[in-house]
């Protein structure tokens, strides 16, 4: 029996996908289940896998694009499994000795001559510049001798002279390759949306800047009870600013919408999309009813999304939604940007790394740990006030963490 593969839907929106690699050759005996390509749609990278058992032939190439439900290889179920897991391809035929052709007579040839080149007229005019070429040739400062004649006898001319270019110094002998390679779908879908964003939305950043000591001195104190206590769980910056925005989100409502033609769609909830980056390039899974989780529950939520989008097992439902985007640029080293929206969001706010810098506190100078941070926000939908409000928002519950987030207990609120 013939079994046709065809492409699954990923998703519901999805109407085509890319074959990104075959895991398999053509020919090859498969085992059912076993995953035979990597496929990118517009939103992830997905595994296929074999439907049955069998031998493989191949009807796609990598790098082609095919429609969903388009039949993409053929598997013979009734093909035997090859003993030892060889594929399933035919043993090489012995081919019958051939009789060996007669040699044929050498014949001694004598030594050829080679022709003697005459040697090249010189001319005393070679390489020698015309006194108006001289003169050029001097404002421009280009020896002579770097300049081809095309006077006669090989003299320079005024010409010559005026069409010469002075030699920079261009080394040579470095590598100089280049190399083509297509976007993957996943790749080709992001640059799209990233362009549409500052294409089709009124965008506009605003910043400042957050003392980190308060949340340094908490992890500080509570991190190790906290790993120990949630089984290797990890305390994070990122439940806190978690926190933060779900907070300041409640407070300036605005921010936790988005537009739908004439209409402003708002949210009661806080689904924030959290961007990772993977081997597929940026993903941003979700973070659902954000406002309702503790700090371990976050840091639970993004670590089993990180490690889904590190080993590629990330789907369209993970990264589907989101009502506002946090990114982190810090973690390789950015010290300030200015992150664009994830559509149809309305807000992303990016974090950057952290540097000790002096700042005045209290008419004295102190050295802190201080953090610019970044709003990027569509301004058609939030105005300048509730920009900037959720952004102070922010900022304060961050330098506040234990009276704004943990209502006063830390302990009660890393359940420790």
């Amino acid at each position: 029996m013939i079994l046709e593969m065809k492409v699954p839907s990923p998703g519901e929106s999805i109407k085509e996908v890319e074959i990104a690699t075959w895991l398999v050759k053509d020919g090859d005996y498969v085992e059912k289940d076993q995953a035979i390509a990597e496929v990118d749609s517009d939103k992830a990278t997905l595994e296929l896998p074999a439907e049955m058992s069998g031998v493989i032939t191949l009807k796609a190439e990598e790098g082609d694009t095919v429609a969903v439900g388009a039949v993409v290889c053929l598997i013979d179920t009734d093909a035997a499994k090859p003993a030892g897991g060889a594929p399933a391809a035919e043993a090489p035929k012995a081919e019958a000795p051939k009789a060996e052709a007669p040699k044929a007579e050498v014949k001694a040839e004598a030594p050829k001559t080679a022709p003697v080149q005459a040697p090249a007229a010189t001319s005393y005019a070679a390489g020698t510049p015309s006194p108006a070429a001289r003169k050029i040739l001097d404002e421009k400062n280009i020896a002579p001798a770097t300049v081809s004649g095309t006077g006669k006898g090989g003299r320079i001319t005024k010409d010559d002279a005026v069409n010469a270019v002075p030699s920079m110094g261009t080394p040579t002998g470095g590598s100089r390759g280049t190399e083509r390679t297509k976007l993957s779908m996943l790749r080709r879908k992001v640059a799209e949306r990233l362009v549409s964003a500052k294409n089709e939305t009124a965008m506009l950043t605003t910043f400042n800047e957050v003392n980190m000591t308060p949340i340094n001195q908490i992890r500080n104190e509570y991190k190790d009870a906290f790993k120990a206590k949630h089984g290797g769980l990890g305390l994070g910056f990122m439940s806190f600013f978690t926190k933060a925005v779900t907070r300041a989100l409640q407070l300036y409502p605005d921010v936790n919408s988005m537009m739908d033609g004439d209409y402003k769609i708002a949210y009661d909830f806080a689904d924030i999309s959290i961007a990772v980056s993977g081997p597929k390039g940026l993903m941003v899974p979700v973070v659902r009813n954000a406002e309702l989780l503790t700090f371990r529950g976050i840091e639970a939520e993004i670590k089993r999304l990180a490690l889904r989008a590190r080993d590629g097992q990330i789907t369209v439902d993970d990264m589907t939604g989101g009502t506002f985007t946090i990114t982190n640029g810090g973690v390789f080293g950015s010290m300030l940007s200015t992150p664009i929206i994830n559509p149809p969001q309305s807000g992303i706010l990016g974090m950057h790394n952290i540097i000790e810098r002096p700042i005045a506190v209290n008419g004295k100078v102190e050295i802190h740990p201080m953090m610019y941070v970044a709003l990027s926000y569509d301004h058609r939908i939030i105005d300048g006030r509730e920009s900037v409000g959720f952004l102070v928002a922010v900022k304060e519950a961050l330098e506040n963490p234990l009276e704004l987030l943990m209502n006063g207990d830390a302990k009660r609120a890393l359940e420790l």
